[in-house]
Protein backbone atom coordinates (compact mmCIF):
# COMPACT_ATOMS: atom_id res chain seq x y z
CA UNK A 1 0.00 0.00 0.00
CA UNK A 2 2.93 2.29 0.40
CA UNK A 3 3.54 2.22 -3.31
CA UNK A 4 0.09 2.73 -4.63
CA UNK A 5 -1.85 1.37 -7.27
CA UNK A 6 -1.84 1.90 -10.96
CA UNK A 7 -4.35 5.00 -12.36
CA UNK A 8 -5.43 3.86 -15.57
CA UNK A 9 -7.13 6.84 -17.98
CA UNK A 10 -9.43 6.19 -20.82
CA UNK A 11 -8.55 8.40 -24.48
CA UNK A 12 -11.21 9.38 -26.34
CA UNK A 13 -11.70 7.80 -29.45
CA UNK A 14 -11.41 10.00 -31.54
CA UNK A 15 -8.01 11.01 -30.92
CA UNK A 16 -5.18 9.98 -34.11
CA UNK A 17 -2.43 8.77 -33.40
CA UNK A 18 0.52 11.45 -32.34
CA UNK A 19 -2.10 13.82 -31.96
CA UNK A 20 -1.27 16.19 -28.75
CA UNK A 21 -3.73 15.75 -25.29
CA UNK A 22 -3.79 17.40 -22.18
CA UNK A 23 -4.91 15.27 -18.84
CA UNK A 24 -5.88 17.13 -15.59
CA UNK A 25 -5.61 14.90 -12.02
CA UNK A 26 -6.84 16.81 -9.41
CA UNK A 27 -5.53 14.78 -6.36
CA UNK A 28 -4.48 15.82 -2.94
CA UNK A 29 -1.75 14.34 -0.81
CA UNK A 30 -0.39 14.23 2.59
CA UNK A 31 1.96 11.80 4.40
CA UNK A 32 3.04 9.24 1.89
CA UNK A 33 7.03 7.87 1.11
CA UNK A 34 8.22 10.36 -0.62
CA UNK A 35 7.14 13.46 1.47
CA UNK A 36 9.02 14.05 5.05
CA UNK A 37 7.38 16.99 7.75
CA UNK A 38 9.65 17.77 10.18
CA UNK A 39 8.46 19.63 13.38
CA UNK A 40 10.69 22.65 14.49
CA UNK A 41 12.38 20.40 17.30
CA UNK A 42 13.80 18.13 14.46
CA UNK A 43 15.02 21.05 12.50
CA UNK A 44 19.03 22.54 13.82
CA UNK A 45 17.38 25.33 14.37
CA UNK A 46 14.28 24.82 16.65
CA UNK A 47 12.55 27.76 14.98
CA UNK A 48 10.24 26.52 12.06
CA UNK A 49 8.59 23.34 10.30
CA UNK A 50 10.45 21.73 7.56
CA UNK A 51 9.48 19.07 4.87
CA UNK A 52 11.43 17.64 2.15
CA UNK A 53 10.88 15.11 -0.66
CA UNK A 54 12.98 11.74 -1.55
CA UNK A 55 11.46 10.24 -4.82
CA UNK A 56 14.21 7.86 -5.48
CA UNK A 57 13.44 4.89 -6.40
CA UNK A 58 9.76 4.48 -6.63
CA UNK A 59 8.24 7.11 -3.83
CA UNK A 60 7.20 9.77 -6.02
CA UNK A 61 4.20 8.14 -6.98
CA UNK A 62 3.23 9.43 -3.51
CA UNK A 63 4.20 13.24 -4.19
CA UNK A 64 2.65 13.44 -7.68
CA UNK A 65 0.66 11.04 -10.64
CA UNK A 66 3.50 10.14 -12.58
CA UNK A 67 4.86 7.56 -14.44
CA UNK A 68 6.91 6.16 -12.16
CA UNK A 69 9.74 4.21 -14.03
CA UNK A 70 13.38 5.74 -15.14
CA UNK A 71 12.42 4.85 -18.62
CA UNK A 72 10.26 7.68 -18.92
CA UNK A 73 11.52 11.51 -19.19
CA UNK A 74 9.82 14.49 -19.03
CA UNK A 75 9.81 18.26 -18.34
CA UNK A 76 8.00 19.48 -15.39
CA UNK A 77 6.45 22.98 -14.36
CA UNK A 78 5.36 23.40 -10.26
CA UNK A 79 3.14 26.16 -8.30
CA UNK A 80 3.85 26.20 -4.68
CA UNK A 81 2.65 28.44 -2.37
CA UNK A 82 4.44 28.76 1.56
CA UNK A 83 3.65 30.71 4.66
CA UNK A 84 6.02 33.82 5.16
CA UNK A 85 9.68 33.22 6.11
CA UNK A 86 9.38 29.72 4.24
CA UNK A 87 12.04 29.26 1.58
CA UNK A 88 11.28 26.61 -1.30
CA UNK A 89 13.02 25.27 -3.61
CA UNK A 90 12.99 22.65 -6.60
CA UNK A 91 15.18 20.63 -8.61
CA UNK A 92 14.60 23.23 -11.84
CA UNK A 93 16.85 24.79 -13.87
CA UNK A 94 14.31 27.94 -13.27
CA UNK A 95 12.83 29.29 -10.74
CA UNK A 96 10.65 32.70 -9.20
CA UNK A 97 9.00 33.86 -6.03
CA UNK A 98 6.10 36.21 -6.22
CA UNK A 99 6.27 37.66 -2.48
CA UNK A 100 2.81 39.49 -2.26
CA UNK A 101 1.10 36.02 -3.07
CA UNK A 102 3.93 34.28 -1.21
CA UNK A 103 3.86 31.67 -4.49
CA UNK A 104 7.23 29.93 -5.86
CA UNK A 105 6.70 28.62 -9.00
CA UNK A 106 9.54 26.33 -10.87
CA UNK A 107 9.85 25.06 -14.06
CA UNK A 108 12.82 22.22 -15.01
CA UNK A 109 13.27 22.26 -19.00
CA UNK A 110 14.81 19.25 -19.88
CA UNK A 111 13.41 16.08 -19.60
CA UNK A 112 14.15 13.74 -15.91
CA UNK A 113 12.86 10.76 -14.76
CA UNK A 114 10.31 11.07 -12.02
CA UNK A 115 12.27 9.79 -9.13
CA UNK A 116 14.53 13.21 -9.67
CA UNK A 117 11.66 15.43 -8.81
CA UNK A 118 12.47 16.89 -5.46
CA UNK A 119 10.92 19.74 -2.87
CA UNK A 120 12.62 21.20 0.12
CA UNK A 121 11.10 24.20 1.91
CA UNK A 122 12.00 25.19 5.71
CA UNK A 123 14.11 28.20 7.46
CA UNK A 124 17.06 28.11 4.40
CA UNK A 125 19.17 30.62 3.24
CA UNK A 126 21.95 30.73 0.94
CA UNK A 127 25.36 32.29 0.05
CA UNK A 128 27.10 31.89 -3.13
CA UNK A 129 30.09 29.28 -3.59
CA UNK A 130 30.94 29.81 -6.55
CA UNK A 131 29.91 31.52 -10.26
CA UNK A 132 27.22 28.76 -10.45
CA UNK A 133 26.68 27.54 -7.00
CA UNK A 134 25.58 28.04 -3.90
CA UNK A 135 24.79 26.41 -0.28
CA UNK A 136 21.31 26.72 1.26
CA UNK A 137 21.15 25.86 5.18
CA UNK A 138 19.70 26.48 8.03
CA UNK A 139 21.14 29.76 9.67
CA UNK A 140 23.47 28.46 11.98
CA UNK A 141 24.66 25.34 9.57
CA UNK A 142 25.54 28.21 7.13
CA UNK A 143 28.59 29.44 7.91
CA UNK A 144 29.99 25.83 8.24
CA UNK A 145 28.73 24.82 4.65
CA UNK A 146 30.44 28.23 3.26
CA UNK A 147 33.98 27.29 4.76
CA UNK A 148 33.49 23.45 3.77
CA UNK A 149 32.44 24.23 0.17
CA UNK A 150 33.48 27.58 -0.77
CA UNK A 151 35.13 27.63 -4.03
CA UNK A 152 36.15 24.22 -4.39
CA UNK A 153 32.74 22.77 -6.22
CA UNK A 154 33.55 25.29 -8.89
CA UNK A 155 36.83 23.26 -8.90
CA UNK A 156 35.08 20.04 -9.16
CA UNK A 157 32.54 20.62 -11.64
CA UNK A 158 35.87 22.09 -14.33
CA UNK A 159 37.54 18.90 -13.55
CA UNK A 160 34.22 16.97 -14.49
CA UNK A 161 33.86 19.03 -17.68
CA UNK A 162 37.18 18.56 -18.93
CA UNK A 163 36.77 15.17 -18.46
CA UNK A 164 33.34 14.56 -19.89
CA UNK A 165 31.92 17.16 -21.66
CA UNK A 166 29.70 20.79 -20.42
CA UNK A 167 27.38 20.55 -17.85
CA UNK A 168 24.43 21.42 -19.10
CA UNK A 169 21.98 21.94 -15.65
CA UNK A 170 22.76 25.58 -15.47
CA UNK A 171 23.10 25.59 -11.91
CA UNK A 172 24.77 23.62 -9.57
CA UNK A 173 23.79 24.17 -5.81
CA UNK A 174 23.70 22.24 -2.46
CA UNK A 175 21.10 22.29 0.19
CA UNK A 176 21.66 20.64 3.10
CA UNK A 177 18.90 19.09 5.09
CA UNK A 178 18.45 18.08 9.03
CA UNK A 179 19.17 14.98 10.55
CA UNK A 180 16.01 12.92 9.21
CA UNK A 181 17.30 13.02 5.60
CA UNK A 182 17.28 9.30 5.52
CA UNK A 183 20.09 8.49 2.72
CA UNK A 184 23.57 10.76 2.35
CA UNK A 185 23.21 12.75 -0.54
CA UNK A 186 20.53 12.73 -3.08
CA UNK A 187 21.42 13.77 -6.97
CA UNK A 188 18.61 15.85 -8.04
CA UNK A 189 19.05 18.03 -10.81
CA UNK A 190 20.63 21.53 -10.34
CA UNK A 191 19.94 20.77 -6.35
CA UNK A 192 21.77 18.59 -4.61
CA UNK A 193 20.78 17.03 -1.17
CA UNK A 194 22.80 16.35 1.34
CA UNK A 195 22.67 15.54 4.84
CA UNK A 196 23.85 18.36 7.26
CA UNK A 197 25.47 15.96 9.52
CA UNK A 198 28.45 14.65 6.94
CA UNK A 199 29.55 18.61 7.35
CA UNK A 200 32.01 17.40 10.07
CA UNK A 201 33.92 14.96 8.19
CA UNK A 202 35.86 17.07 5.82
CA UNK A 203 36.71 14.07 3.31
CA UNK A 204 33.51 12.35 3.46
CA UNK A 205 32.00 15.82 2.61
CA UNK A 206 34.41 15.99 -0.91
CA UNK A 207 33.32 12.45 -1.73
CA UNK A 208 29.90 12.76 -1.31
CA UNK A 209 29.42 15.92 -2.99
CA UNK A 210 31.59 14.89 -6.10
CA UNK A 211 29.72 11.59 -6.56
CA UNK A 212 26.85 13.52 -6.48
CA UNK A 213 28.53 15.85 -9.29
CA UNK A 214 29.38 13.11 -11.28
CA UNK A 215 25.39 11.98 -11.22
CA UNK A 216 25.27 14.99 -13.33
CA UNK A 217 26.55 13.04 -16.44
CA UNK A 218 25.48 9.82 -15.43
CA UNK A 219 21.89 9.29 -13.65
CA UNK A 220 20.29 12.54 -14.57
CA UNK A 221 21.48 12.97 -18.65
CA UNK A 222 21.76 9.37 -19.05
CA UNK A 223 19.63 7.41 -16.91
CA UNK A 224 19.59 3.44 -16.42
CA UNK A 225 16.08 2.74 -18.27
CA UNK A 226 15.18 -0.46 -15.72
CA UNK A 227 15.91 -0.46 -11.50
CA UNK A 228 17.25 -4.10 -12.26
CA UNK A 229 20.28 -1.96 -13.69
CA UNK A 230 21.03 0.74 -11.59
CA UNK A 231 24.84 0.08 -11.80
CA UNK A 232 24.67 1.91 -15.20
CA UNK A 233 24.08 5.10 -12.85
CA UNK A 234 26.34 3.94 -9.77
CA UNK A 235 29.18 2.21 -11.11
CA UNK A 236 30.11 4.96 -13.62
CA UNK A 237 29.25 8.21 -11.54
CA UNK A 238 31.60 6.29 -9.46
CA UNK A 239 33.73 5.47 -11.33
CA UNK A 240 33.34 9.58 -12.67
CA UNK A 241 33.92 10.11 -9.24
CA UNK A 242 37.32 8.71 -8.62
CA UNK A 243 38.35 10.36 -11.76
CA UNK A 244 37.59 13.72 -10.98
CA UNK A 245 39.73 13.19 -7.65
CA UNK A 246 42.66 11.84 -9.28
CA UNK A 247 42.64 14.85 -10.87
CA UNK A 248 41.72 17.13 -8.11
CA UNK A 249 43.33 15.67 -4.88
CA UNK A 250 45.79 12.82 -7.13
CA UNK A 251 45.91 8.86 -6.99
CA UNK A 252 47.34 8.06 -4.12
CA UNK A 253 43.84 9.65 -2.49
CA UNK A 254 41.69 8.15 -4.48
CA UNK A 255 43.25 4.60 -4.15
CA UNK A 256 42.73 5.01 -0.49
CA UNK A 257 38.96 5.62 -0.51
CA UNK A 258 39.01 3.24 -3.03
CA UNK A 259 40.47 0.55 -1.09
CA UNK A 260 38.04 1.58 2.38
CA UNK A 261 34.85 1.05 -0.09
CA UNK A 262 36.51 -2.33 -1.65
CA UNK A 263 37.08 -3.55 2.01
CA UNK A 264 33.03 -2.87 2.66
CA UNK A 265 32.51 -4.75 -0.37
CA UNK A 266 34.20 -7.76 0.83
CA UNK A 267 32.25 -7.37 4.10
CA UNK A 268 29.01 -7.26 2.77
CA UNK A 269 29.91 -9.79 0.42
CA UNK A 270 31.11 -12.31 3.59
CA UNK A 271 27.57 -11.81 5.81
CA UNK A 272 25.49 -11.94 2.16
CA UNK A 273 27.31 -15.46 0.70
CA UNK A 274 29.02 -15.14 -2.93
CA UNK A 275 26.25 -16.88 -4.41
CA UNK A 276 23.43 -14.32 -3.13
CA UNK A 277 21.54 -13.14 -6.34
CA UNK A 278 21.91 -9.89 -4.95
CA UNK A 279 25.27 -9.45 -6.15
CA UNK A 280 24.82 -9.59 -9.73
CA UNK A 281 25.06 -6.23 -11.96
CA UNK A 282 21.57 -7.24 -13.67
CA UNK A 283 19.80 -7.97 -10.97
CA UNK A 284 16.49 -9.41 -10.92
CA UNK A 285 13.59 -7.61 -9.53
CA UNK A 286 10.76 -9.48 -8.19
CA UNK A 287 6.95 -7.89 -8.39
CA UNK A 288 6.56 -6.17 -5.62
CA UNK A 289 9.49 -5.73 -4.36
CA UNK A 290 10.95 -2.02 -3.50
CA UNK A 291 14.27 -1.66 -5.91
CA UNK A 292 15.88 0.34 -2.75
CA UNK A 293 16.07 -2.67 -1.50
CA UNK A 294 18.13 -3.75 -3.77
CA UNK A 295 20.75 -1.09 -3.55
CA UNK A 296 24.22 -2.62 -1.86
CA UNK A 297 27.40 -1.70 -2.47
CA UNK A 298 27.39 -4.01 -5.50
CA UNK A 299 25.51 -1.36 -7.45
CA UNK A 300 28.10 1.02 -7.19
CA UNK A 301 31.48 -1.15 -6.54
CA UNK A 302 31.26 -3.87 -8.48
CA UNK A 303 29.44 -1.73 -11.04
CA UNK A 304 32.84 0.29 -10.53
CA UNK A 305 34.93 -2.38 -11.20
CA UNK A 306 33.53 -3.39 -14.26
CA UNK A 307 33.74 0.28 -16.06
CA UNK A 308 37.28 0.37 -14.17
CA UNK A 309 37.95 -3.08 -16.48
CA UNK A 310 36.38 -1.61 -19.52
CA UNK A 311 38.74 1.16 -18.96
CA UNK A 312 41.79 -1.00 -18.30
CA UNK A 313 40.97 -2.56 -22.11
CA UNK A 314 41.84 0.77 -23.82
CA UNK A 315 45.10 0.97 -22.35
CA UNK A 316 44.98 4.84 -21.44
CA UNK A 317 41.78 5.96 -19.00
CA UNK A 318 42.25 9.59 -21.46
CA UNK A 319 41.18 7.08 -24.44
CA UNK A 320 38.11 5.78 -21.98
CA UNK A 321 37.30 9.38 -20.80
CA UNK A 322 36.66 9.92 -24.80
CA UNK A 323 34.53 7.23 -25.37
CA UNK A 324 32.10 8.42 -22.16
CA UNK A 325 31.71 12.49 -23.50
CA UNK A 326 30.71 10.47 -26.74
CA UNK A 327 28.25 8.23 -24.82
CA UNK A 328 27.05 11.10 -23.36
CA UNK A 329 26.55 13.30 -26.46
CA UNK A 330 24.67 10.34 -27.94
CA UNK A 331 22.20 9.25 -24.90
CA UNK A 332 21.73 12.52 -23.13
CA UNK A 333 17.74 12.83 -21.83
CA UNK A 334 17.05 9.78 -22.48
CA UNK A 335 16.78 6.22 -20.39
CA UNK A 336 19.31 3.08 -21.65
CA UNK A 337 20.39 -0.23 -20.93
CA UNK A 338 23.78 -2.41 -20.42
CA UNK A 339 23.58 -3.14 -24.12
CA UNK A 340 23.63 0.11 -24.73
CA UNK A 341 26.67 1.30 -23.05
CA UNK A 342 28.50 -2.16 -24.15
CA UNK A 343 27.80 -1.63 -28.07
CA UNK A 344 29.15 1.63 -28.02
CA UNK A 345 32.01 0.43 -26.33
CA UNK A 346 33.05 -1.58 -28.48
CA UNK A 347 31.75 0.68 -31.57
CA UNK A 348 34.13 3.32 -30.24
CA UNK A 349 36.72 0.92 -30.15
CA UNK A 350 36.87 -1.43 -33.72
CA UNK A 351 40.15 -2.70 -32.59
CA UNK A 352 38.91 -4.03 -29.25
CA UNK A 353 35.78 -5.20 -30.98
CA UNK A 354 37.98 -7.36 -33.57
CA UNK A 355 39.78 -8.66 -30.37
CA UNK A 356 36.64 -10.24 -29.19
CA UNK A 357 37.33 -8.53 -25.43
CA UNK A 358 33.57 -8.94 -24.80
CA UNK A 359 34.10 -12.77 -24.87
CA UNK A 360 37.57 -13.14 -22.91
CA UNK A 361 37.80 -16.35 -21.29
CA UNK A 362 36.88 -15.51 -17.68
CA UNK A 363 36.10 -11.89 -18.20
CA UNK A 364 33.17 -12.06 -20.73
CA UNK A 365 30.83 -8.99 -20.66
CA UNK A 366 27.49 -11.59 -20.31
CA UNK A 367 29.60 -13.12 -17.15
CA UNK A 368 30.40 -9.56 -15.60
CA UNK A 369 26.83 -8.78 -15.63
CA UNK A 370 24.88 -11.68 -14.39
CA UNK A 371 27.56 -14.00 -12.31
CA UNK A 372 26.77 -13.70 -8.48
CA UNK A 373 30.09 -12.89 -6.24
CA UNK A 374 32.65 -10.72 -5.90
CA UNK A 375 34.03 -8.72 -9.17
CA UNK A 376 35.71 -10.57 -11.77
CA UNK A 377 38.68 -8.22 -11.32
CA UNK A 378 39.91 -5.37 -9.53
CA UNK A 379 41.51 -1.84 -9.90
CA UNK A 380 45.25 -1.83 -9.15
CA UNK A 381 45.52 0.44 -5.72
CA UNK A 382 49.25 0.21 -5.29
CA UNK A 383 49.69 3.82 -6.17
CA UNK A 384 47.94 4.63 -2.52
CA UNK A 385 50.02 2.97 -0.97
CA UNK A 386 51.78 6.13 0.85
CA UNK A 387 48.29 5.93 2.65
CA UNK A 388 47.14 2.40 2.91
CA UNK A 389 50.28 0.89 4.07
CA UNK A 390 50.47 2.69 7.42
CA UNK A 391 47.22 1.45 8.11
CA UNK A 392 48.11 -2.22 7.62
CA UNK A 393 51.32 -1.90 9.61
CA UNK A 394 49.44 -0.95 12.82
CA UNK A 395 46.85 -3.30 12.25
CA UNK A 396 49.37 -6.33 11.47
CA UNK A 397 50.66 -4.75 15.60
CA UNK A 398 47.27 -4.91 17.32
CA UNK A 399 46.38 -8.26 16.05
CA UNK A 400 49.79 -10.41 16.20
CA UNK A 401 49.95 -12.63 18.97
CA UNK A 402 51.97 -11.92 21.54
CA UNK A 403 50.77 -8.60 21.29
CA UNK A 404 54.26 -7.21 22.12
CA UNK A 405 54.52 -4.53 20.18
CA UNK A 406 52.59 -1.61 21.62
CA UNK A 407 55.01 0.59 22.70
CA UNK A 408 55.46 0.74 18.69
CA UNK A 409 51.89 0.77 17.95
CA UNK A 410 50.81 3.61 20.69
CA UNK A 411 53.44 5.76 19.29
CA UNK A 412 51.17 6.16 16.05
CA UNK A 413 49.61 9.84 16.38
CA UNK A 414 46.21 9.04 14.18
CA UNK A 415 45.27 12.66 14.43
CA UNK A 416 47.35 13.35 11.71
CA UNK A 417 46.06 10.42 9.95
CA UNK A 418 43.63 10.75 7.11
CA UNK A 419 39.62 10.14 7.98
CA UNK A 420 40.07 7.32 5.46
CA UNK A 421 43.55 5.74 7.26
CA UNK A 422 41.27 5.87 10.29
CA UNK A 423 38.33 4.44 9.28
CA UNK A 424 39.58 1.81 7.22
CA UNK A 425 42.13 0.73 10.15
CA UNK A 426 38.64 1.00 12.95
CA UNK A 427 36.80 -1.19 10.08
CA UNK A 428 39.33 -4.02 10.13
CA UNK A 429 39.74 -3.81 13.84
CA UNK A 430 35.70 -3.72 13.77
CA UNK A 431 36.37 -7.05 11.34
CA UNK A 432 38.37 -9.08 14.14
CA UNK A 433 35.95 -7.99 16.74
CA UNK A 434 35.54 -9.74 19.33
CA UNK A 435 39.25 -9.31 20.00
CA UNK A 436 40.85 -10.22 23.37
CA UNK A 437 40.15 -8.14 26.52
CA UNK A 438 44.18 -6.92 26.87
CA UNK A 439 43.68 -5.63 23.25
CA UNK A 440 40.52 -3.80 23.47
CA UNK A 441 42.01 -2.50 27.13
CA UNK A 442 45.35 -0.86 25.56
CA UNK A 443 43.65 0.30 22.27
CA UNK A 444 41.32 2.30 24.21
CA UNK A 445 44.30 3.48 26.47
CA UNK A 446 46.32 4.37 23.24
CA UNK A 447 43.74 6.17 21.45
CA UNK A 448 40.42 6.95 22.96
CA UNK A 449 40.96 10.06 23.75
CA UNK A 450 42.76 10.66 20.29
CA UNK A 451 39.35 9.94 18.87
CA UNK A 452 36.86 12.03 20.69
CA UNK A 453 38.05 14.90 18.94
CA UNK A 454 37.22 13.49 15.68
CA UNK A 455 34.92 13.40 13.05
CA UNK A 456 31.59 11.14 13.76
CA UNK A 457 32.28 8.79 11.01
CA UNK A 458 35.81 7.91 13.48
CA UNK A 459 33.89 8.16 16.55
CA UNK A 460 30.89 5.52 15.53
CA UNK A 461 33.32 2.95 14.28
CA UNK A 462 35.36 3.42 17.43
CA UNK A 463 31.82 3.12 19.67
CA UNK A 464 31.27 -0.08 17.87
CA UNK A 465 34.24 -1.66 19.32
CA UNK A 466 33.15 -0.43 22.48
CA UNK A 467 30.04 -2.05 21.46
CA UNK A 468 31.63 -5.03 19.78
CA UNK A 469 34.01 -6.04 22.35
CA UNK A 470 31.44 -5.09 25.76
CA UNK A 471 33.77 -2.66 26.58
CA UNK A 472 32.50 -1.04 30.15
CA UNK A 473 34.56 1.46 30.61
CA UNK A 474 33.65 3.54 27.13
CA UNK A 475 30.04 2.89 27.26
CA UNK A 476 29.42 6.03 28.99
CA UNK A 477 30.77 7.56 25.45
CA UNK A 478 28.22 5.59 23.27
CA UNK A 479 25.40 7.07 25.63
CA UNK A 480 26.87 10.72 25.12
CA UNK A 481 27.02 9.90 21.45
CA UNK A 482 23.34 8.55 20.66
CA UNK A 483 21.63 11.12 22.62
CA UNK A 484 23.36 14.05 20.22
CA UNK A 485 22.85 12.24 17.29
CA UNK A 486 18.85 12.16 15.21
CA UNK A 487 20.37 10.54 11.83
CA UNK A 488 20.22 7.15 10.50
CA UNK A 489 23.74 6.25 9.78
CA UNK A 490 24.98 7.28 13.46
CA UNK A 491 22.32 6.02 15.40
CA UNK A 492 21.23 2.43 13.88
CA UNK A 493 24.77 1.18 13.36
CA UNK A 494 25.02 1.59 17.06
CA UNK A 495 21.83 0.02 17.95
CA UNK A 496 22.25 -2.37 15.75
CA UNK A 497 25.51 -3.82 17.68
CA UNK A 498 24.29 -2.74 21.07
CA UNK A 499 20.98 -5.63 20.31
CA UNK A 500 22.70 -8.20 18.77
CA UNK A 501 25.38 -8.49 21.85
CA UNK A 502 24.43 -8.00 25.77
CA UNK A 503 23.79 -4.79 25.77
CA UNK A 504 20.14 -4.15 25.31
CA UNK A 505 18.65 -3.19 28.35
CA UNK A 506 21.05 -0.63 27.94
CA UNK A 507 20.15 0.13 24.02
CA UNK A 508 16.58 0.52 25.98
CA UNK A 509 17.13 3.02 28.28
CA UNK A 510 18.71 5.21 25.45
CA UNK A 511 16.34 5.18 23.35
CA UNK A 512 13.42 5.89 25.36
CA UNK A 513 15.34 9.07 26.77
CA UNK A 514 16.11 10.18 23.20
CA UNK A 515 13.11 8.98 20.77
CA UNK A 516 11.46 12.28 20.90
CA UNK A 517 14.12 14.07 19.46
CA UNK A 518 14.18 11.29 16.43
CA UNK A 519 12.15 11.23 13.17
CA UNK A 520 9.31 8.79 13.62
CA UNK A 521 10.51 6.78 10.92
CA UNK A 522 13.85 6.30 12.09
CA UNK A 523 11.82 5.86 16.02
CA UNK A 524 10.14 3.03 14.18
CA UNK A 525 13.19 1.42 12.61
CA UNK A 526 15.03 1.66 15.98
CA UNK A 527 11.73 -0.22 17.75
CA UNK A 528 12.13 -2.89 15.25
CA UNK A 529 15.54 -3.42 15.85
CA UNK A 530 15.01 -2.73 19.50
CA UNK A 531 12.29 -5.75 19.75
CA UNK A 532 13.99 -8.41 17.75
CA UNK A 533 13.32 -11.71 19.25
CA UNK A 534 11.32 -9.98 22.03
CA UNK A 535 7.71 -9.93 22.56
CA UNK A 536 6.40 -6.31 20.81
CA UNK A 537 7.66 -3.61 22.90
CA UNK A 538 4.80 -2.35 24.51
CA UNK A 539 3.32 1.45 24.50
CA UNK A 540 5.04 3.61 27.14
CA UNK A 541 3.82 6.91 28.09
CA UNK A 542 7.79 8.35 28.17
CA UNK A 543 7.03 11.04 30.39
CA UNK A 544 6.70 8.87 32.81
CA UNK A 545 9.85 6.31 31.69
CA UNK A 546 12.79 6.47 34.81
CA UNK A 547 16.38 5.25 33.86
CA UNK A 548 15.17 1.79 35.05
CA UNK A 549 11.91 1.19 32.70
CA UNK A 550 14.10 -0.54 30.32
CA UNK A 551 15.57 -3.16 32.62
CA UNK A 552 11.64 -4.26 33.81
CA UNK A 553 10.24 -4.50 30.71
CA UNK A 554 13.03 -6.42 28.99
CA UNK A 555 13.69 -9.90 29.08
CA UNK A 556 17.05 -10.12 28.51
CA UNK A 557 17.23 -12.03 24.94
CA UNK A 558 19.73 -11.89 22.90
CA UNK A 559 18.33 -12.36 19.56
CA UNK A 560 19.39 -15.02 17.08
CA UNK A 561 17.82 -12.94 14.24
CA UNK A 562 19.80 -9.89 14.08
CA UNK A 563 23.34 -12.22 14.78
CA UNK A 564 25.01 -11.77 11.58
CA UNK A 565 22.62 -8.79 10.30
CA UNK A 566 24.23 -6.70 7.68
CA UNK A 567 24.76 -3.66 9.50
CA UNK A 568 23.78 -0.33 8.36
CA UNK A 569 27.96 1.06 8.67
CA UNK A 570 28.42 -1.83 5.64
CA UNK A 571 25.78 -0.78 3.15
CA UNK A 572 25.86 3.24 4.05
CA UNK A 573 26.19 4.91 0.72
CA UNK A 574 25.09 7.60 -1.63
CA UNK A 575 22.60 7.60 -3.73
Amino acid sequence: TDYGSSLTVSLPAALQPHQPFQIIVRYTTADGPAIWWLDPELTYGNAKPFVFTQGHSVCNRSFFPCFDTPAVKCTYSATVKAPSGIQVLMSATQSSYLEEEGVYQFYMEYPVPAYLVALVAGDLIHADIGPRSRVWAEPCLLPTAISKLSGIVERWLAAAESLYGPYIWGRYDIVFLPPSFPIVAMENPCLTFIISSILESDEFLIIDVIHEVAHSWFGNAVTNATWEEMWLSEGLATYAQRRITTETYGAAFTCLETAFRLDALHRQMKLLGEDNPVSKLQVKLEPGVNPSNLMNLFTYEKGYCFVYYLSQLCGDPRHFDSFLRAYIEKYKFTSVVAQDLLDSFLNFFPELKEQCVESKAGLEFERWLNATGPPLAEPDLSQGSSLTRPVETLFKLWTTEPLDSVAAASSVDLTKWRTFQTVLFLDRLLDGSPLPHEVIKKLSECYSSQLDSMNAEIRIRWLQIVVRNDYYPDLYKVRRFLENQMSRMYTIPLYEDLCTGTLKSFALEIFYQTQNQLHPNLRKTIQQILSQGLNPLPAIDTTAVTTDTPAMVLEDKVSEATNGAISLRDVNVSA
